[in-house]
């Protein structure tokens, strides 16, 4: 029997894989005393990369990161999964149709479920009976669906920093009956991501407080406290497995050190023409500092592909090969300003001005029922 394993579809969610990890390691040099403790702590030793790390191909391209994970040391093996989306299976189209009978969509429902799992399984890349403790980001991807069918139970955590503040996607992906929904999916007949999932055990949050709506099954486990815990030699192994090439971005961060300097985020928002209207208007518009013009660097979502480099000639492009959480561990950063549209920025340390814009920016840009999700839950 293998110790953990962790499912992870994008950069931010091995970030807090580490986090769990390094935590674990910590957790046992607190239990022991003097150098032996240190020796059995330490990275490459028994106690550590005791965890598989399975990356996702799904929705997210790590690539030359998997490399640098297995030589970390941290992780006991790095596995790629050619995760499958419905859409790859055209017999499953039928039954995601709407019947208008919600008597019939729920069996069709109920078959999907099956069906899509046991498409699924050829592609699973372990087998996840051998672990005692599964950790899946996303459960709302196949995986779920998968390990709902084989009965497996696993933790789930949220996919980001606070996410179902913003957007509760469980209840926003089944309004109305949702409670009857809900009892389905606890039978395990149907499967429902984020907590309600029969062999789902637990779903990790950073804060409930801050949430809309309950989940028997939500634990709170706040990033921050991971994170503090983290020693020098902790943050650096976290850049050497996160940023390919560490003295390119020092260098980039080096431009414009003397002068007031914004950072923005990108996101997959919208069609291309229009996020790159929307990212225009915030370069526009918060590209000034206290009136004076400021260096502009734009840290890139690593499922956006608009071509900034090419559209976006005068600012600065940030990879977007490693979480943005990488930037707090880089000593002596300072931006003047951070602009965010959806991306919690709770956790950056290194700005003196932090802009979260969310739906009422977002209203300029499409229609508010695109994104205004948990306002459309139907509470039943």
């Amino acid at each position: 029997m293998y110790e953990r394993i962790y499912v992870c579809h994008t950069f931010y969610h091995v970030y807090v894989a580490c986090l769990k990890e390094f935590h674990i390691l910590h957790e046992v040099m607190r239990s022991e005393d003097g150098f032996f403790a240190k020796e059995k702590a330490g990275i490459g030793s028994d106690m550590a990369g005791r965890a598989t790390l399975v990356l996702s191909k799904m929705s997210n391209k790590f690539g030359s990161m998997v490399e640098r994970a297995r030589e970390c040391g941290l992780f006991e093996e790095v596995i790629e999964y050619d995760e499958k989306v419905d859409t790859f299976f055209p017999e499953l189209k039928p039954l995601r149709t709407n019947t208008g009978s919600l008597a019939k969509n729920m069996i069709n429902r109920i078959k999907f479920c099956k069906r899509f799992a046991q498409l699924q399984e050829k592609y699973v890349p372990v087998n996840f009976k051998k672990y005692k403790d599964i950790y899946v980001f996303c459960d709302s991807d196949p995986i779920g669906y998968y390990l709902n069918y084989k009965k497996i139970k696993y933790h789930a955590l949220e996919d980001g920093l606070n996410c179902i503040k913003y957007g509760d996607q469980a209840r926003y992906d089944n309004n109305g009956h949702f409670r009857f929904k809900a009892w389905l999916a606890s039978t395990g007949l149907i499967f429902i991501q984020n907590g309600w999932g029969k062999y789902c055990i637990d779903m990790e949050v950073n804060d409930i407080s801050i949430l809309d709506y309950p989940c028997p099954k939500y634990i709170e486990v706040p990033r921050e406290p991971l994170v503090e815990e983290l020693t020098r030699s902790d943050k650096e192994l976290m850049l050497k497995l996160f940023v390919e090439n560490m003295d390119e971005l020092n260098s980039q961060l080096e431009e414009g050190k003397d002068k007031p300097r914004v950072l923005i985020l990108s996101e997959p928002l919208c069609d291309l023409e229009t996020r790159e209207r929307l990212f225009r208007d915030l370069v526009n518009e918060y590209g000034k500092v206290n009136g004076k013009d400021a260096v502009v660097m734009i840290k890139q979502h690593p499922r956006d592909y608009l071509d900034y480099k090419e559209k976006f000639p005068d600012v600065i492009l940030l990879a977007g090969t490693f979480p943005m959480e990488m930037l707090n561990f880089i000593e002596g950063l300072k931006f003047d300003r951070l602009v965010s549209v959806y991306t919690v920025v709770d956790s950056i340390k290194f700005v003196d001005e932090k802009l979260f814009l969310g739906d009422d920016f977002m209203d300029k840009y499409e229609a508010p029922e695109i994104h205004r999700l948990n306002e459309q839950i139907i509470d039943d």
